[in-house]
């Protein structure tokens, strides 16, 4: 039988009862001038499409996705010739006067040589544990002894270290990446196809590079399932403290596909860390324009109240108490206002349960009657009987005598 007290909801204070999440608290890592962790926002970033060695597709992708708001940017570099590429694309940022975008070289298979190219030019590497050090699989391999462990350990610091003082030479940022997709056929034999052994993967990574003194580090544990995910952050979440590691995650469910499902696949994985407090830099993954990924990461962020990048609108869904059109009439009221970022405003279709559930708005337009509506300043009716065809114009009238409104 179980041990936990039933605790009645009416015996809860509202203090018992928490609305906002208690981040983990990580230590502050700079790529370029943008800050990860710390007390800095939740940082949001995209990866480029255009191919590494076409130069001009590759700076105007960046600066398409910086101007989206991206605010780190990814570029591949599978092999030497495109992580020396990465030089033009710095020049030709610099050129066009976007040198202060933060960019991020992204590196797998046997990385030492790529990555230490890639140290010369960007502002943060990343490295996958399970491909950087690439050994042939054996599947008929069942287990491995203490000594083969050590033997692999030793050689993955031999092949890591030259990374490590690189980007500790040039004050560099890394990304120790582990995809559940591409862990070591060690790591899998010694702790299964798993969560786990997605955090140790990282883990002898970081232990590596706090030997050497580097501690310019970020990680992530992505899995293109979202219960795998969420499992992994949270265990590296507790072994990261028992390690006595503060280091800032960046979160993502990798490969979600595209469309509506790919959204809410993202939205859960990243949205159920952040409401945990785990989570400092956020990426989701479609296969579509990566600029489609910018404004669903800052939904997630403002669904949270974690960053407030648009105009928050609260709508009802209708129903036969609805007073007007109210699809037609949200998409008027957003029309005219989406650039007053900061304000809450509802649309509510009736005087039923409008004012209610519009508590939390700074303005609200409710259905008061057949072809009237009331407008709210907070719980306060201000205007009422206001024709419908009137409403958006008595709405900006009240936002311009407030002194809130400004010219699109």
């Amino acid at each position: 039988m179980s041990q936990t007290a039933f605790v009645p909801i009416a015996s809860l204070r509202d203090q018992d009862i928490p609305t906002q999440y208690r981040r983990r608290k990580t230590r502050e890592v700079k790529v370029g001038e943008v800050g990860i962790g710390g007390d800095n926002p939740v940082r949001v970033q995209t990866m480029i499409t255009a191919a590494t060695l076409d130069t001009a597709a590759a700076v105007q992708q960046i600066i398409d996705l910086y101007e989206a708001g991206a605010e780190i940017v990814r570029v591949t570099a599978p092999n030497l010739r495109e992580a020396q590429n990465l030089a033009e694309i710095k020049a030709e940022l610099k050129r066009r006067g976007y040198s202060r975008v933060p960019l991020v070289a992204d590196v797998h298979h046997q990385g030492m040589d790529i990555a230490l190219e890639c140290a010369k030019h960007m502002e943060k590497v990343r490295i996958n544990p399970g491909l950087f050090v690439y050994r042939k699989p054996d599947a008929s391999r069942l287990e491995y002894s203490e000594s083969e462990i050590q033997e692999e350990l030793e050689a993955i610091e031999k092949t890591f270290l030259p990374v490590i003082l690189a980007c500790k030479a040039r004050g560099i940022a890394m990304r120790v990446g582990v995809n559940h997709g591409s862990l070591s056929e060690r790591i899998k034999v010694t702790y299964g196809d798993s969560p786990a052994g997605m955090v140790e993967s990282a883990l002898e990574y970081l232990r590596i590079c706090e030997a050497h003194d580097y501690h310019n580090l970020v990680i992530s544990l992505k899995a293109s399932r979202v219960q795998v995910m969420l499992a992994a952050y949270r265990l590296m979440a507790v072994r990261l403290a028992q390690e006595n590691m503060d280091y800032p995650l960046h979160l993502g469910v990798t490969e979600a596909g595209d469309g509506m499902y790919a959204r809410v696949k993202s939205s859960i994985g990243i949205g159920t860390l952040l409401a945990e407090g785990i989570g400092d830099t956020i990426r989701v993954s479609l296969a579509e324009d990566p600029v489609n990924e910018i404004e669903v990461c800052y939904d997630i962020l403002q669904s949270l109240g974690l960053r407030k990048t648009k105009v928050e609108y609260i709508a009802c869904p209708s129903c036969g108490r609805t007073k007007f059109d109210l699809p037609t009439v949200l998409n008027e009221v957003r029309d005219a206002t989406k650039h007053l970022v900061g304000l809450d405003i509802a649309v509510m279709g009736c005087i039923v349960n409008g004012p209610g559930e519009m508590a939390d708005a700074d303005y609200g337009y409710v259905g008061r009657g057949p072809g009237k509506i009331a407008l709210y300043r907070k719980h306060e009716v201000v205007k009422n009987d206001i024709p419908a065809e009137r409403g958006v114009q008595e709405l900006i009238a009240l936002l311009q005598e407030d002194g809130v409104w400004v010219e699109p």
